[in-house]
């Protein structure tokens, strides 16, 4: 950015003071004129409750619109904790990218923005980055720890898991992994990244904050299971840093780790996708863990997804066609 952009302003305006004591619930504003509203605005819901001094935790979910589990605990979240269960302050935004939210899609339906690729953000580019620019400038340097929610959305469902990066900075790294652990997910996850540019996973590490993100469950849905996964995992990470009282609810993991990019197997030819193996199988280097069929014609031979590497099966691909460059399957090895 040049110096200019950094020095304007962000056109968001948060309607509630961010360093009052006490529970506000407001919204994060931004000008969006259009045909229907000529001085319209989108409203991002915000909750913040705070009680004297002590570490804020910023805790977001709808980084993508179509994932569901985060959004459910954070809503409830904001509802029920109250500022006298707080020490310190938490930062409640149930819906990140509030515009993909509402239209139940991965990307905002006004500029197609993928808030998780727009950082660091700009005050004056898209909806998007406008959006991804005030958490860049103001809420993420506010945190001491950043809880950011995610499922598979509409295309991938995954074993459920709390995750945190490897790090060039090793205490930064451990401290990550630490909460990870206090989640409390049936798996926890050493994740890779297929591309971390412009990610907000990045830009809270690049900023030293103690990141963890979650991939719970997916297929544009939510179930029992994995919504209490989500409630009781915020609950022992907001226990854990101390901002709650309280013991966590600790639950029994399994490790994860992702080594290389052989993890994941992409599509390379389009049509009816048959997987052969189910979440959580294990498979072996070599083996055929999906076909696709050419659907453009019978008879046709399928064409074979070959696991690159042994491990569990952690992710898979949900919809029933598939096309060229899509991933297919994320394998994962236990630790």
């Amino acid at each position: 950015m040049d110096l200019m952009t950094t020095q304007r302003p962000s056109p968001v305006t948060p309607t509630v003071d961010l360093m009052a004591d006490g529970v506000q619930h407001g919204f994060l504003r931004l000008p969006f004129s259009r045909d229907d509203s000529a001085w319209g605005s989108v409203m991002v819901p915000l909750t913040v409750i705070k009680n004297g001094i002590g570490q804020t935790a910023l805790l977001t979910g709808g980084n993508h619109g179509d994932e569901y589990e985060g959004p459910i605990a954070l809503f409830d979240l904001a509802r029920s904790l109250k500022p006298e269960d707080v020490n310190g302050r938490v930062i409640i935004i149930p819906a990140m990218n509030y515009p993909a939210f509402t239209a139940g899609t991965r990307t905002s339906p006004i500029d197609k923005g993928n808030m998780n690729r727009s950082f660091p953000g700009r005050p004056d580019g898209t909806m998007t980055e406008r959006i991804a620019d005030y958490f860049q400038r103001v809420l993420l340097p506010m945190a001491d720890i950043v809880l950011d929610f995610h499922s598979g959305g509409k295309t991938l469902d995954f074993l459920p898991f709390c995750a945190a990066h490897i790090l060039p900075d090793k205490f930064q790294e451990a401290k990550s992994f630490e909460f990870v652990e206090a989640f409390g997910a049936p798996f926890s996850m050493k994740m890779l990244e297929i591309d971390a540019v412009g990610m907000y996973d990045t830009a809270a590490e690049e900023m030293g904050k103690t990141f963890i993100t979650t991939e719970i469950g997916g297929a544009g849905t939510a179930t029992a299971t994995s919504v209490m996964i989500a409630k009781r995992g915020v609950s022992n990470v907001l226990k854990a840093c101390g901002i709650m009282a309280g013991e966590i609810d600790p639950q029994p993991t399994q490790w994860l780790d992702m080594p290389d990019g052989d993890c994941f197997c992409f599509a390379e030819e389009g049509g009816l996708i048959e997987l052969l193996v189910d979440l959580g199988d294990t498979v072996t280097k070599g083996s055929v863990i999906a076909r696709i069929y050419p659907v453009t014609r019978t008879g046709a031979a399928p064409w074979e997804i070959h696991a690159k590497m042994g491990g569990i099966l952690t992710a898979r691909h949900v919809p029933g066609l598939v096309k060229p460059g899509d991933c297919v399957s994320v394998i994962a090895v236990a630790v």
